[in-house]
């Protein structure tokens, strides 16, 4: 089944351009924190028991409960590439978790010549993972540390979605649907390739969208049934798309960043065939994890798009902030809002728990679990 938004010609209007610094706005809540310690956190899903599993990028799982963060890391995981921006990556639990108990993890894989971003899954079980097995590897290899996304969400029909990204110096590559690099790819939760994928001519297998750069969030909203994603831009130039089955989003062709010498990398901020951003961002933001907020303990959030992120877009520093984007009932963007960029922090990830709380991920060396209620 492909899952196409109802209101796909939306995402054919023209992008809504942010180019003006958005002030911090107080966040009107309690700031609590959950757990510190931890090398660079990446991802976090929550068990049903109340429990968090955390990846960090350099390479291990780990367990928080209500006593705080376990000391030894959870056993079984698979071991990546760790160089720049590669290392473990996403925390995905399987829908059915409760029945089978299966764990998703996107690492990168390889080495500093040849590496690629793969998936594993394996069985949790009281601070263990087992059965742990690579489930898909993208089908090209590169010798940058670079551009892996890695972002992964489930469907309603079982299948998932992960996010690859082009590899830095492979930018042209986004434009070749026959190889993995920036594209999406819609898989069945044991990794083979679903028979009912777009048809896209010479398309690599499971390739479900192409011409992404470095896509570092995207989620399933069921109430609106569509898929949303957003990238890194290079220098300016971050996006938010609707994601759609056998759709080109431009990298390179179109883009509205310019490179980070300076150059320009295309003429072209949008361009025939190719599907339009429905937010674009200049300066950058620089883009992380993502959360569709549905939930009871901040209503004025419902129905709007969270984002976790590195920098703050004015390019001063760069500490970053949780960007609101206020979308209307048509699922378009009418405002944005900046809070928690006084606590001066790289934001990795944001998500919103069962009980309408969010948790948020800062990326450092000690990094923290921050949760936000009322």
């Amino acid at each position: 089944m492909w899952f196409r938004s109802s209101l796909m010609f939306l995402a054919l209007s023209s992008p809504v351009l942010a180019q003006e610094t958005i002030p911090n706005t107080a966040f009107e809540g309690e700031t609590d924190v959950v757990a510190t310690g931890l090398v660079h956190p990446w991802s976090l899903a929550f068990l049903p028991d109340g429990d968090l599993l955390v990846t960090e990028r350099g390479g291990r799982l780990r367990l928080i409960t209500e006593d705080g963060l376990v000391a030894e890391p959870v056993s079984g995981a698979p071991e990546p590439y760790v160089a720049g921006q590669g290392g473990m990556l996403d925390v995905v639990l399987h829908p059915d978790f409760a029945e089978n108990g299966w764990v998703y993890l996107t690492y990168a894989a390889g080495n500093r010549r040849a590496n690629r971003l793969a998936i594993a899954r394996g069985r949790y079980t009281e601070g263990a993972l087992s059965d742990v097995e690579t489930i898909f590897e993208a089908n090209i290899s590169k010798d940058t540390d670079a551009h892996y996304a890695g972002r992964m969400t489930f469907l309603p029909d079982g299948t998932f979605i992960v996010t690859i990204g082009e590899g830095f110096d492979y930018r042209e590559e986004a434009q070749n649907p026959s190889n993995h690099f920036g594209t999406t790819v819609r898989l069945n939760d044991d990794g083979s390739i679903s028979a009912d994928n777009p048809d896209i001519k010479d398309g690599a297998p499971g390739v479900y969208s192409w011409g992404h750069r470095n896509a570092q969030a995207i989620l399933y909203d069921a109430e609106s049934g569509r898929i949303i994603s957003h990238e890194h831009g290079p220098r300016g130039g971050d996006e938010v798309n609707f994601i759609e089955p056998g759709v080109n989003y431009g990298w390179p062709i179109a883009t509205f960043g310019i490179d980070y010498s300076g150059a320009i990398i295309s003429p072209y901020e949008t361009y025939p065939g190719m599907r339009d951003p429905i937010v674009v961002w200049d300066p950058s933001i620089a883009p992380a994890g993502m959360t569709l907020y549905r939930g009871d303990m901040f209503p004025e959030w419902d129905g709007d798009l969270l984002i976790a992120t590195l920098q703050p877009g004015n390019g001063e520093t760069r500490s970053g902030h949780i960007r609101i984007v206020d979308l209307n009932e048509n699922g378009l963007p009418q405002g944005q809002t900046v809070i928690l960029g006084e606590l001066e922090a790289r934001m990795r990830d944001i998500r919103t728990a069962p009980d309408g709380s969010l948790y948020v991920l800062t990326d450092a060396y000690d990094g923290s679990v921050l949760r936000l209620s009322r």
